[in-house]
């Protein structure tokens, strides 16, 4: 079998296909988190405790050359070591609601699956023979 014809068996197999897809929808639900976490959530968690951008929260590890902006962008330019931790609890949440999320989907589907049970196999039918030899049996236990 050449290389072409069994990549395309790997390629075209179900579960492959399946997890392509679910990484392309995957990336488009990440976005929305993002979104979600950036526009919505961390403006009304900034308000409560006082700050407005988490982004810009960090800590300066070195000195600050002169004539060097004391802003998060301009000393990452210039190349100042910089712990940029408002950055990390902006993605710390992001990651805490999509792992929600995908926990709470992952119990529905659970539920759904328990509550829709597969219906029980019917018994195979008795052969016409079967029935047959049991009605002659039957017959001569009744006459004994």
């Amino acid at each position: 079998m050449g290389m072409c014809s069994e990549f395309k068996e790997f390629a075209l197999k179900g579960n492959v296909v399946d997890l392509a897809v679910g990484v392309i929808i995957g990336a488009a639900f990440g976005k929305i988190v993002d979104s979600v976490v950036g526009d919505l959530i961390m403006p009304i968690v900034g308000a409560v405790i006082g700050k407005i951008d988490f982004s810009a929260l960090y800590v300066v590890l070195g000195a600050v050359p002169a004539g060097v902006e004391n802003n998060l962008a301009a000393l990452k330019k210039a190349g100042v070591p910089v712990l940029a931790y408002g950055n990390f609890i902006t993605i710390a949440i992001n990651f805490l609601i999509l792992a929600f999320i995908i926990f709470m989907m992952v119990k529905q589907i659970n539920r759904l699956k328990r509550e829709t049970p597969a219906a029980p196999a019917a018994e195979p039918a008795t052969p016409e023979d079967v029935l047959l030899l049991r009605e002659i049996r039957d017959g001569l236990k009744a006459r004994q």
